[in-house]
């Protein structure tokens, strides 16, 4: 409103120069306990389960999972790199050696796949901005395809290409959402409470804020520090009296 009267409209409100802007609460994310998080994983599999593990062991939003691509996968270097996230920012991640196998695994099958699209007159990808036209033939290029592919295609109405998109995102957040049913975790727990957890257990093993605020793409090291609220050594690392009393 403020910028429509003083920019648009040309009109000075000297009223509303005190006016003190409304603060959104804060609250405190769900976090999943180490056990909760393998007792979910147990209740998952095929790619869903895989892309679980990433959202867990990357600290991903659930879209970047969607939306990686075969080139931001780097095996040598153990990194994955987050194109265009929250903030149409780039950052980089680890790769977790424990899911390394599994992934590459996956990867030849959507390779095997894509290569059975190229042969049906298919393999197209959407490519980032104006891509498509600097580079006309990149979008059925294996780089540039998707790590999780839609299991359908589709046609584009203005150039006709048969494409795939990426994975749909409910198709994890039903499956997250079964597994924690299944498990009888009594939390509110989304395909987010992983990129929660990833933050949390980190800083529980001692790896620095700054660390993990460029591992989550934060701008603000006062947004990573939620995660200081939620350590199971309670707030700040304080022991509560009643355990020096009780002895627990």
């Amino acid at each position: 409103m403020l910028f429509l009267y003083r920019e648009v409209l040309g009109i000075q409100l000297p009223w509303l120069d005190d006016l003190v802007h409304a603060k959104t609460p804060v609250r405190l994310p769900v976090v999943f306990t180490r056990d909760e998080v393998r007792a979910v994983f147990a209740r998952m599999d095929g790619e869903p389960r895989l892309m679980a593990t990433l959202l867990y062991g990357c600290g991903l939003r659930l879209l970047e999972c969607c939306r990686l691509r075969v080139k931001d996968i780097d095996f040598g270097r153990n990194q994955i790199t987050v194109r265009r996230g929250k903030g149409d920012k780039d950052r980089a991640t680890m790769l977790p050696l424990s899911i390394k196998s599994e992934l590459a695994t996956h990867l030849e099958r959507v390779r095997l796949q894509h290569q059975r699209d190229l042969v049906a007159v298919a393999g197209w990808v959407d490519l980032p901005d104006a891509l498509a036209r600097k580079l006309p033939n990149a979008g059925r290029e294996w780089p540039w395809q998707w790590v999780f592919p839609a299991t359908r295609h589709y046609v584009e109405r203005e150039t006709g290409q048969k494409r795939r998109h990426h994975l749909h995102e409910t198709v994890v957040q039903h499956a997250v959402r079964r597994a924690v049913l299944a498990s009888g975790i009594p939390k509110r727990a989304t395909c987010h409470t992983f990129r929660h957890s990833f933050a949390t257990h980190l800083l529980e093993d001692g790896s620095d804020i700054r660390t993990v605020q460029e591992l989550l793409g934060h701008k603000d090291v006062a947004t990573t520090m939620i995660y200081t609220h939620v350590l199971n050594r309670g707030p700040a690392g304080v022991r509560s009296p009643a355990d020096r009393l009780l002895g627990g």
